[in-house]
């Protein structure tokens, strides 16, 4: 349920926008409203610009959730530019343009957290990564399956066949990473990132 409060929270931000627009003057929200049948609501505008203004929070909340699940900065920046840009729209300035591009923003917000959240989630953890991967010597072309180091990278590698030295080419951490068929662990958690 927590992976979820981030879209929960915009999706109720912009149904509570539509129902709680006339208590802000914002003309072209309350008439989306009552086309999609909020009007019936008016009585309580009121009561709905706070239940709006805790969807928004419940947003930022989902981001922050989805921030410590990924480690992006991105989307929890975004939601909370956004809410900012809300709650200021909304209870100060009374701007139309300002509150439809914050609630643009907090959709797009809870559309980049789950897109980070399937990233991470498609990742490999470090305790279950590949520790096993085929050197192929440059050289001669000779092969060999090795068991790589978890914790560090090799930058030496001698060829059991023609005794060749293999180093890494530059960019690349270790001789797995240039030579081998699995990159090295330590390089299998760096990509995941989360």
């Amino acid at each position: 349920m927590k992976r979820h409060l981030d879209k929960l929270g915009a999706i109720g931000a912009v149904l509570g926008a539509l129902a709680a627009a006339p208590a802000c003057c914002l003309p072209l929200l309350a008439a989306a409203g009552a086309s999609v049948g909020l009007g019936a609501l008016a009585p309580y505008q009121g009561t709905l610009a706070y239940v709006f203004e805790a969807f928004v929070a419940l947003a930022v909340v989902g981001a922050f959730i989805g921030f410590r699940a990924h480690r992006k900065w991105g989307p929890l920046v975004l939601a909370a530019a956004s809410a900012v840009g809300i709650f200021y729209g909304f209870n100060v300035s009374l701007s139309q343009v300002l509150v439809f591009c914050s609630l643009g923003g907090l959709v797009l917000a809870a559309v980049w957290n789950t897109i980070e959240g399937r990233r991470c989630s498609t990742c490999v953890p470090q305790s279950s990564a590949e520790n096993q991967s085929t050197i192929t010597c440059p050289s001669c072309g000779h092969q060999r399956t090795e068991t790589m180091p978890t914790d560090s990278c090799l930058v030496f590698y001698e060829c059991t066949a023609c005794k060749a030295m293999l180093r890494p080419k530059p960019g690349d951490c270790c001789v797995f990473c240039t030579y081998g068929t699995v990159k090295c662990p330590p390089k299998q958690a760096e990509a995941c990132a989360c």
